[in-house]
């Protein structure tokens, strides 16, 4: 299930948002995942993703996509709960703008990030493992780069950028005295 939040409904992202194509994209990447169980997704305001990150991982900042695993709801009987997702949708078009595809685009790029939490990886931890699955699945879903990707490269740029600054700088020298 995909819902947007009253409030993230801005005039602009709901024309931008194909609900039906991100229904099917959403099945098509939990099978690719593997992922068993259904997903709620929440397209929301930046403000209401700041505000869960804050309570639920104590980062008190804005964030693009936030999972929360179910492996601990479900009840015997009912059904299978892999777990929810949370977008913040102001986040998601910039990055959109800044990595040059659609808000469409980039809600699946999220979308794969978060469904990828919610089957266990974690990028911070794993030694690339959620990497190197993430761009299969980027490579079998028709997606650009993916978020770690993303990331990795804006930290070798920053490197870079760094080096650079760091080489241009005129360097002190002493003069010896003859």
């Amino acid at each position: 299930m995909i819902q947007i939040e009253p409030d993230a409904a801005a005039a602009s992202h709901r024309s931008a948002i194909k609900m039906r194509d991100l229904r099917s994209f959403l099945t098509m990447a939990k099978e690719a995942v593997r992922l068993e169980g259904e997903v709620s997704v929440l397209l929301a305001t930046d403000a209401s993703v700041h505000v869960l990150n804050r309570d639920f991982r104590r980062k008190n900042k804005t964030t693009d996509v936030l999972s929360f695993p179910a492996a601990d709801v479900n009840v015997p009987g009912g059904p299978k709960l892999a777990g929810d997702l949370a977008i913040a949708l102001g986040v998601a078009s910039r990055q959109a703008e800044e990595h040059g595809h659609s808000l469409q685009v980039e809600i699946k790029i999220l979308l794969l990030h978060g469904l990828l939490h919610l089957a266990g990886y974690d990028h911070e931890t794993d030694n690339g493992q959620m990497k190197r699955k993430e761009s299969a699945l980027r490579k079998q879903l028709d997606l650009p780069a993916g978020l770690i990707q993303r990331s990795n490269e804006r930290v070798v740029k920053t490197a870079a950028k760094k080096n650079k600054a760091r080489l241009s700088r005129p360097v002190k020298t002493r003069s010896r005295a003859s």
